[in-house]
């Protein structure tokens, strides 16, 4: 088995399954000439919601929504404008109606941000937390986090 990933060691972005490139824009910068803190919760978003409400992966079949519960950051290096970004992103565990990823920026090959977020399924009906199927789980494991077992 092997071991969690550690929050504190650098990633790698090649354990990163789902991969997505964005543009820093000038509006992202804040009075310092970096990015602003609060617009990596936004990067971390467009990955998550990129992978999770395309339809065409199975993630969110009808009836149901993904809400997220948790974020915790780690900033690593500054980000300027202008620039591109590349964000990754990985399943690490599956709860009884939860996913659990990590996730990473990376520009010019530096590791600038990362987080794990936690996201459960709704059921927009009841608006409580529906149990994962086994569809869903067996359509995220192409986004399993390399060297994480998220049994």
């Amino acid at each position: 088995m092997n071991a969690p990933a550690r929050l504190d060691s650098t990633p790698r972005l090649e354990d990163f399954p789902y991969r997505l490139a964005d543009n820093v824009r000038f509006a992202d910068l804040d009075p310092n000439q970096h990015v602003n803190n609060a617009v990596y919760a936004t990067y971390f978003e467009t990955g998550r919601v990129t992978l999770m409400k395309d339809r065409s992966y199975g993630l969110m079949p009808s009836g149901v929504t993904w809400i997220m519960v948790r974020l915790d950051m780690h900033f690593r290096a500054e980000l300027r404008w202008p620039g591109t970004i590349e964000m990754g992103l990985g399943v690490v565990k599956f709860g009884r109606t939860s996913v659990t990823f990590d996730q990473v920026v990376f520009s010019e090959g530096v590791c600038v941000a990362s987080a794990r977020s936690v996201s459960v399924l709704l059921d927009e009906a009841t608006r409580k937390p529906a149990a994962l199927t086994e569809d869903i789980l067996r359509n995220f494991q192409p986004w399993l986090r390399r060297g994480v077992d998220a049994a």
